[in-house]
């Protein structure tokens, strides 16, 4: 038997250290060629290491949330044969892993990358674990079990090494158990636990983006109302009339299609700022940011050239983008690059928010929802469909009549959709 040593690897761009984020193994766990032993986080990226070999892991050498340095022990495997302790600087192939997200209010840049993992079929009843044993499954299966309900404790894993996935919360569920092996709590019981959780690995990255895109940019939000039954009354015509061709629209394609105009006029909206080189460049293309929720943040993938896409084609892009980043599958091109950023909750959009720059862009757009209201046209008592936008956007480089003038222009365009359309 020998020792087959895995350093952290080099992963580029220069980066000199890493972030331990979380082990898929333990000691004592058996692996398997391509599973994957842990993830690391960079300051742009989640990354998968996979075992290079099949072996019996013997040590860790990290705890989550440790930034270790390049070429540092990672893991100590026991292999047959001689091993490769005696030149160990020869690192694992390193995997780009999916990175399920960062919840931007503000926005983190993510490297997306998928090492293989065999498939899961969930066999046999379903094992509980000690109390205090932690079940092997990633951040975004724990979020997925604890959304559901379910302990994860109490779910039989798949996956390598009894790694709990999604389908094995699936099967669970189908079983019917999830409710039966929870503990039926009195409606009035107090409760006295308590849960403390490390900020690491991708929620550290999504704090520190926040904090430095407060502390750095000046912030400043305004709010308007929009009048949105005619864009909707379009909206709803264009899909009945080519819905099942070209595919349905929701408003999101309209909004994309207001900025694109209404930044002709405002260019100094469309910039990245770099505040250390005290650099404004304004940009001729359009990089819209649609804001993403995944299973760990808030992703950012990015609608290129916007100003050349119609209606449809911004919406299957849209849609695409939305799907690859929810699935873990976008690249890092895909989420990186946005020269504005539109932000929406849909239904939960609520009134107003005041969401958060996405540095160094100098301008996000959020949206908040519909409803239906009372509004006095030209005398009358009508009901319209109305709408806020809040946004936010960087008083060092844009001025407070030029927000007001940029938003007041995107009204005009949805509450007059014809001129969407008009060069």
């Amino acid at each position: 038997m020998g020792t087959h040593v895995i350093k952290m690897p080099d992963i580029g761009e220069g980066i000199a250290e890493v972030e331990l984020s979380v082990w898929h193994v333990k000691v004592g766990d058996m692996v398997v060629e391509d599973q994957v032993l842990a993830d690391v986080m960079t300051d742009k990226a989640m990354v998968d290491i996979p075992s290079p070999v099949h072996g019996k892991v013997i040590a860790l050498g990290g705890q989550p949330g440790e930034v270790m340095a390049v070429g540092s022990v990672l893991i100590s495997i026991e292999v047959e044969g001689a091993g490769n302790v005696k030149e160990s600087a020869q690192p694992a192939p390193v995997k780009e892993a999916p990175v399920a997200a960062p919840k931007v209010e503000a926005v983190v840049e993510s490297k997306l990358v998928v090492a293989p993992r065999p498939a899961a079929v969930c066999q046999g009843p379903m094992v509980a674990r000690e109390a205090d044993e932690r079940p092997l499954a990633s951040p975004a299966v724990r979020k997925h079990a604890l959304d559901l309900g379910i302990q994860l404790r109490l779910v039989r894993g798949s996956g390598p090494a009894g790694r709990v996935l999604h389908e094995d919360l699936e099967a669970y569920l189908a079983q019917g158990q999830a409710n039966a092996s929870a503990p039926v709590a009195a409606a009035y019981a107090q409760r006295t636990d308590e849960q403390q959780i490390p900020v690491i690995g991708m929620r550290r990255k999504i704090a520190q983006r926040m904090q430095d895109a407060t502390q750095r940019a000046a912030h400043f939000s305004y709010v308007e109302e929009i009048d949105v039954t005619a864009v909707e009354e379009l909206r709803a015509h264009l899909n009945e009339k080519h819905g099942a061709t070209r595919g349905k629209l929701t408003l999101l394609p309209f909004l994309v299609r207001a900025l694109v105009v209404a930044l002709r006029d405002f260019p100094q909206i469309n910039a990245r700022y770099d505040d250390e080189a005290q650099v404004i460049t304004r940009l001729g293309a359009v990089h819209v940011g649609i804001a993403t929720q995944a299973d760990i943040g808030l992703m950012v993938p990015v609608v290129r050239h916007a100003e050349a896409r119609s209606l449809w084609d911004s919406a299957a892009e849209i849609s695409r983008l939305a799907t690859a980043a929810r699935n873990g599958k976008a690249s890092r091109d895909e989420l990186s690059g946005s020269s504005i950023t539109l932000t929406s909750l849909g239904a939960l959009g609520g009134i107003v928010s005041t969401p958060v720059l996405n540095l160094p862009e100098v301008a996000i757009v959020g949206v908040n929802k519909i409803v239906e209201r009372p509004m006095v046209i030209k005398g009358q008592i009508v009901i319209r469909k109305m709408m806020n936008l809040s946004s936010s956007f960087d008083h060092r480089v844009v001025d407070g009549m030029d927000a007001a003038q940029f938003i007041q222009a995107v009204r005009g365009l949805l509450e007059q959709p014809a001129t969407l359309f008009v060069d």
